[in-house]
């Protein structure tokens, strides 16, 4: 039996080293297990977050951005000539960027003296947590409080068994080192959508399957419609109600998929294939029969909420619990929980977590849809901005879009935010700050905003709410 840990997190994913330097910075005794290793055999720390999700993603996304813009920096008065992408040099930007990171991570825990254990963590009885070595080797800890920080993994469907180098989930999807003249995406969800706009940008011909009938059915219908028109225009052709039924990988070079829509039987071929279908917590294995956390019928771990599972001492966080599978989510549960560990009092407040899907324009939300609150009776008022209007967005040209605010037309608070533009990630932290303090229209209404700026679209949608914006023609309100 090894030392005693007031604190052994399992999980080193954003969620799971998040929570090991909070109780570390809390005078806990911390330890954190990490079975995620290097070519070298070297840990590697971050999760699917920092390594395949969403750091790389957005390294890939934001290079392409940048070739889309010098394409088209005739519009600012800019001669460039042809311009071209040397896709292995943007993929090894990606990977480098990732490896600072991981890097940075380690010198994060050593920094706040957070011991790593490498290897598999799997939670015994009595909050004891096996650790299994490369090697097999297998040593166990004793621990006063267990954080189970374990992630979640790709969902693989029968019709698309993964190939290498041709049908890829989101890992294989960041590694593409050539551009693909044909590409095929499974979903049209957040990882669909970006991997798909990466490969757009750059000339390839893409076509996205996805089987549901609306688009975007978790976002406000506002922002799925017009999020659907830009695609559009970007060449993303997105087939709705388009089930995969099969492939097939043909001479080694490309993949037929045959899928169904209202139409029949269709097919398609493509040199590349994403599956990007969604994702399931990573629990198996993870679990000892004696060790008394509960899973439900879909693998997540049963929590309260302040993340304890049924097992005392013993707390989950991030994609293996209820919740959505948002990686500021889960380091938001992490700090709490670490709080709680620590004897503090804490709270996380799970109406107020923003999405963001980040193609570009973006979109963003945070709160409830117009539908969401509608369908449960709720009497609203609504004020939305298009960046059209908006002087700053003009010059950077960049004027797809808008802000929608949603307030109780009783209360005046603010009940939900939506929006689509170019730069709505670092927006909607003004909603979400807003919304958290309990804010009301009103109270952005009679906040100075910077002029020129983006953000004074917030500023006008929340005038727009009661029929005050300045900056447009505001609807008459129905007698």
């Amino acid at each position: 039996m090894s030392d005693k840990f007031d604190v052994i997190v399992v999980g080193a994913g954003p969620g799971g080293y998040v929570a090991a330097i909070r109780a570390a910075q809390l005078g806990l005794k911390t330890a954190c297990v990490e079975k995620w290793v290097d070519d070298k055999g070297a840990a590697v720390l971050g999760g699917t977050c920092l390594n395949v999700g969403c750091i790389p993603s957005k390294a890939l996304l934001e290079s392409t951005h940048q070739f889309h813009n010098a394409q088209h920096a005739d519009v600012h008065g800019i001669q460039t000539g042809e311009v071209s992408m040397d896709v292995k040099k943007m993929v090894a930007r990606k990977d480098k960027i990732v490896g600072n990171l991981t890097m940075g991570v380690a010198g994060l825990f050593k920094a706040n003296g957070v011991t790593l254990l490498q290897g598999m963590g799997k939670l015994l009885a009595d909050k004891q947590v096996q650790v299994t070595a490369a090697d097999g080797t297998a040593t166990v800890y004793p621990a006063e409080n267990v954080i189970l920080a374990s992630g979640s993994v790709p969902v693989n469907i029968p019709p698309a068994p993964l190939t290498e180098d041709l049908i890829l989930d989101n890992e294989g999807a960041l590694n593409i080192s050539e551009t693909p003249k044909r590409l095929g995406v499974i979903g049209a969800g957040v990882i669909g959508l970006e991997m798909g706009s990466v490969w757009a940008r750059l000339g390839t011909e893409v076509t996205v399957l996805e089987a549901m009938d609306d688009f975007l059915a978790m976002a406000d219908k506002d922002v799925a419609k017009e999020a659907a028109k830009i695609f559009k225009k970007q060449k993303l052709d997105v087939k709705l109600g388009a089930l995969v039924t099969g492939t097939e990988v043909v001479d080694g070079k490309e993949v037929k998929v045959t899928y169904k829509d209202a139409k029949g039987e269709q097919e398609i071929v493509v040199d590349k294939l994403i599956v990007a279908v969604g994702r399931r917590p990573q629990t198996q294995g993870l679990l000892a029969d004696d060790s008394g956390v509960k899973l439900d019928e879909r693998g997540f771990i049963f929590v309260d909420g302040q993340c304890r599972t049924e097992a005392p001492g013993v707390y989950a966080i991030g994609d293996s619990v209820r919740g959505p599978m948002l990686a500021h989510k889960a380091s938001e549960e992490g700090i709490m929980v670490a709080d709680i560990i620590a004897g503090h009092h804490a709270q996380m407040n799970y109406d107020v977590i923003p999405s963001i899907i980040y193609t570009h324009p973006e979109l963003a939300w945070v709160g409830k849809t117009e539908q969401e609150l509608k369908a449960e009776g709720v009497a609203i008022k609504v004020g939305k901005f298009p960046f059209a209007a908006s002087g700053r967005a003009m010059a950077s040209n960049d004027t797809d879009g808008f802000v929608k605010m949603i307030a109780d037309e009783k209360t005046d608070r603010i009940l939900g935010v939506h929006m689509v533009g170019g730069i709505v990630s670092e927006l909607i932290a003004q909603a979400a700050i807003a919304m958290e303090f309990g804010s009301t229209a009103e109270d952005l209404q009679l906040t100075v905003f910077a002029h020129p700026t983006v953000s004074e679209a917030v500023h006008e949608a929340a005038l727009a709410v009661d029929g005050h914006a300045i900056h447009m023609a505001n609807r008459k309100k129905r007698k």
